[in-house]
């Protein structure tokens, strides 16, 4: 799924746009473009303090090197030739994510804000903006990774374990389901023993693909091909037993489909939802959208406590495995424009005028 984010450069790919963000002096454009004047021969950032020109004589440019070769100067209140706090800050963010990664056990806070140049307390807000998560959230986060990646390649669960940089392995038991989403050793044999059901049917909206472990539905995806669909959920747990779904499954599959078909009659079915924290948060606040309404991926950020985390919310917004279920299609651009959608943009399109004209109906 390609969601655009509120700050992507792509929204302002017209001069219209680059302009409207001069006059706003919109700080999701500080780092998008240049814009230079004419009459004055220097090139600004879009948030400077300046007094604004006249539309005819301003231009724009790509960045600050592109407007020194016209023959621009930097302007000295923004200093657009120096790199911009957002960017000093994302810099800061990325040195200290780097020592996370590599380090063993998770350094303190005070050694990650030196590494970042940073005020201990700065430095914990400018983290957990730019990123979505605390830096304890985040070491939890890497070390999941790495006890994922080491489940397939050592020996034995237990070096596994120690491997990712546990040092107990009851502290690693303890948080495995949540982590894995099943336990260690079926983890590490690629959902071994796992029963998952499936099925594929068609619905309006092309294929569908449901799926549930032993917790509840824990993949609902939509396409136009029913082979791509199934191996792409095949890949996930290559060692788990797939089977087709049995009666009582079928009469789940058709609740799915009547709630694809009418939003409004909701799911009243289990959900077997896996992911780390932040994501679950933002997912969460998905559920709480009303039917027939849509919000910026900005405005998803404020509410879950996290403003500037936008770029991560976009990403969770992509990483929602169960369509629908979890209504990520009611997420739109700040301009309303859809950009991307996992199942689709026309399906998105599709599924936010049937919930408007039920929404109205329901009213």
């Amino acid at each position: 799924m390609n969601e655009i984010p509120e700050d992507s450069p792509q929204r302002f790919a017209s001069d219209e746009a680059r302009w409207a963000a001069v006059l706003a002096r919109d700080v999701a454009a500080v780092d998008a473009f240049i814009y230079a004047v004419r009459t004055t021969g220097i090139y600004c950032r879009p948030t400077c303090p300046s007094r604004r020109p006249r539309r005819e004589n301003a231009e724009f440019y790509a960045d600050a090197a592109d407007a020194e070769q016209a023959g621009y100067r930097p302007c000295q209140r923004c200093h657009p030739q120096a790199a911009s706090l957002p960017q000093r800050h994302a810099q800061s963010v990325a040195r200290a994510c780097r020592l996370i990664q590599h380090a063993d056990t998770l350094p303190s806070l005070d050694e990650l804000a030196q590494v970042a140049g940073l005020s201990r307390f700065h430095f914990h807000r400018v983290f957990t903006a730019v990123t979505g998560l605390t830096p304890k959230a985040y070491a939890a986060a890497c070390r999941s990774e790495r006890v994922r990646q080491a489940l397939t390649r050592q020996d034995t669960v237990t070096d596994a374990i120690y491997a990712a940089g546990f040092n107990s392995s009851g502290r690693f038991y303890a948080s495995a389901e949540r982590i894995l989403g099943m336990a260690p050793k079926r983890y590490r044999e690629g959902g071994k023993g796992m029963e998952i059901q499936f099925a594929l049917g068609e619905c309006s909206l092309g294929t569908i693909l449901v799926a549930t472990s032993d917790k509840g539905i824990c993949a609902i995806s939509l396409g136009d091909d029913a082979e791509q669909l199934l191996q792409a959920f095949q890949e996930q747990f290559a060692n788990a037993n797939l089977t087709p779904g049995d009666k009582r499954f079928d009469a789940w599959v058709a609740k799915v489909v009547a709630f694809v078909e009418e939003p409004g009659v909701g799911l009243s079915l289990p959900l077997d939802i896996r992911g780390t924290a932040f994501q679950q948060r933002v997912w969460q606040a998905l559920t709480e959208i009303p039917l027939g309404s849509t919000i910026s991926y900005a405005e998803l950020a404020e509410r879950i406590g996290s403003p500037k985390a936008v770029r991560a919310v976009a990403r969770a917004c992509a990483s929602n495995s169960l369509a629908l279920a979890i209504p990520c299609h009611r997420v739109v651009r700040s301009d309303g424009a859809l950009s991307g959608y996992r199942w689709g943009v026309d399906r998105k399109r599709t599924l936010l005028m049937r919930e408007l004209a039920q929404g109205k109906a329901a009213k």
